[in-house]
């Protein structure tokens, strides 16, 4: 049954603290509050998010509708959403992204312009939600992904038609490459609203964050080959780098070991410095090349 114009989905895992703050912003949009709907899926949590859903339920000023599943990945859990959903349009976002008052509605503005399009919304960079820099998106915001979950919406039979998110990305990347390039395939066109804003949540990264973000990169690498294996086309093998060139120059970089001396100690809650992030960059990389030579070999 179709009876909202719009459907926020996101899902969470372990994230209560963020959580709490995008509930709060997803309950406080300019749309009128019978026009649309949260469907919020909650992964296997294990933290506070139990907690932290009890209380936005109570302030919840629109539908809201919660799932809890076993904690069974983004794709099974975004197809979940899309079944619960009841907006003719559906909107994307993830519990790391804080959406302005006027995100909906600038939404729906753009996909009433363009009623069959993909609508990408603009994503400000923040270490804090409570250091919050000016709503003015600028270029070097810009993401040129096709179908971004972060800040991108469609509408809902569209995405029931192509059959939503392929389950068989389990591990992290890519899934949402995956549906934009089916889209992109089936003939939907994509604008781009900028005044759909959000903040996404990025934080300096820390000592103890670096082990974590070297295995999603070493997963990353993995789903990449699944990516181009479904789609053998110039577009999945330049994102993932699986090309002559990008593995080549890669394979004259510095190895992991040698870019793992250069950061210190793993085991201390500290920040990270300059030359060590520079040093972190160049290793996750290294990292991803490296699974990705594995995973494409025989």
């Amino acid at each position: 049954m179709i009876d909202r114009r719009i459907t926020l989905q996101l899902c969470t895992y372990n994230r209560a603290a963020l959580l709490e703050r995008v509930l709060d912003a997803a309950f406080e949009q300019t749309v009128a509050a019978q026009e649309y709907e949260v469907v919020l899926v909650n992964d296997g949590s294990t933290d506070a998010t139990a907690a932290v859903i009890a209380r936005a339920a109570e302030r919840a000023t629109a539908r809201f509708v919660v799932v809890d599943q076993a904690n069974a990945g983004l794709a099974k859990g975004r197809n979940v959403g899309i079944a619960r959903a009841r907006g003719e349009r559906i909107v994307f976002i993830d519990d790391d992204v804080l959406p302005l008052p006027n995100f909906l509605e600038e939404h729906l503005r753009a996909g009433d312009a363009r009623p069959k399009a993909i609508v990408r919304g603009g994503a400000i960079n923040v270490e804090s939600f409570d250091e919050l820099p000016p709503p003015v998106w600028r270029i070097t915001d810009y993401s040129g992904n096709f179908f971004w979950t972060t800040n991108v919406s469609v509408p809902l039979q569209t995405i029931r038609d192509i059959g939503g998110f392929d389950e068989s990305f389990a591990e992290y990347g890519w899934e949402d490459i995956d549906v934009g390039l089916r889209l992109r395939f089936a003939g939907v066109r994509a604008v781009f609203n900028p005044r759909a804003l959000a903040y996404h949540w990025k934080p300096a990264p820390r000592a103890r964050d670096v082990e974590k973000m070297l295995a999603q990169a070493r997963a990353q690498a993995r789903t990449a080959v699944q990516l181009v294996r479904r789609h053998p086309h110039w577009r999945s093998y330049l994102a993932t780098g699986i090309n002559p060139v990008q593995r080549g120059y890669h394979h004259l970089r510095g190895r992991s070991a040698s870019l793992r001396r250069r950061i210190g100690d793993l085991g201390a809650d500290r920040a990270l410095a300059r030359s060590e992030r520079r040093a972190l960059r160049a290793l996750i990389a290294a990292e991803y090349f490296d699974e990705l030579e594995r995973a494409l070999a025989p």
